[in-house]
């Protein structure tokens, strides 16, 4: 029978203070080095005590099982993308910002996340187990791509209300930029698509195109050229 996702002992809060800490900071890094390596199978917490330099106790302790170690994996390398950065933006009254500026500045942390975490090694992950365990991508999207999308969606909610863009559906709007940066920096990767089978243009040149085709649907008609 599949795990219950709502089950206390599975919950991604369960621990929460304790997960905080530098050993489980070893362990996250640890598990997901080996969960890349060899696939959700492949692990357990022996494997990931070991790797990690503690006690399989330890790993226990403040996880509890090896799906719970997973699910807390997916977190820890979504956290990586910095997403209370781009929330902050919000705080700092976002509607004043200069639409292209703030589009350029998102791409940039997009991009950054995906060379710098192996987020394209880690979605291959996700696609091959979730066949299996439909769970892993439901927590993968959960914890990452859902808020990452409502955050993006909340920052153009509150451009359009102040008259920056004209943008009558942002939740659409945001998932088409990311769309345009995606099927270029993402997707053949993870596709594994060899560069003599799709030529890829430069990615400063897919911002920028993904930014004005972006801003020629949405600006407001008024605008200054």
């Amino acid at each position: 029978m599949p795990a219950d996702p709502t089950s206390p002992s599975l919950a991604p809060g369960r621990r929460a203070g304790r997960r905080s800490s530098a050993t489980a900071l070893k362990i996250l890094n640890a598990s997901k080095a080996l969960f890349l390596e060899d696939g959700y199978d492949g692990v357990n917490l022996d494997r990931i005590a070991t790797r990690a330099g503690v006690a399989r106790q330890t790993v226990y302790n403040l996880f509890g099982s090896k799906e719970a170690v997973f699910r807390a994996t997916m977190e820890h390398h979504w956290a990586a993308f910095g997403l209370e950065e781009l929330t902050a933006r919000l705080d700092r009254d976002i509607s004043r910002a200069d639409p292209a500026d703030f589009l350029r500045r998102f791409a940039e942390m997009v991009l950054t996340f995906i060379a710098e975490t192996d987020q394209v090694s880690f979605t291959r992950l996700v696609i091959a187990e979730s066949r299996r365990l439909p769970w892993v991508a439901t927590e993968f999207y959960r914890l990452g791509k859902a808020p990452l999308a409502e955050t993006f969606t909340a920052c153009l909610r509150e451009m359009s209300e102040a008259g920056a863009i004209d943008c009558a559906h942002p939740e659409l709007a945001a998932r088409q930029f990311l769309g345009l940066i995606q099927e270029f920096v993402i997707w053949p990767r993870v596709m594994a698509i060899g560069p003599d089978v799709m030529k890829l243009p430069p990615t400063d040149l897919v911002v920028e195109e993904a930014i004005a085709m972006f801003l020629s649907r949405y600006m407001p008609a008024d605008s200054p050229a």
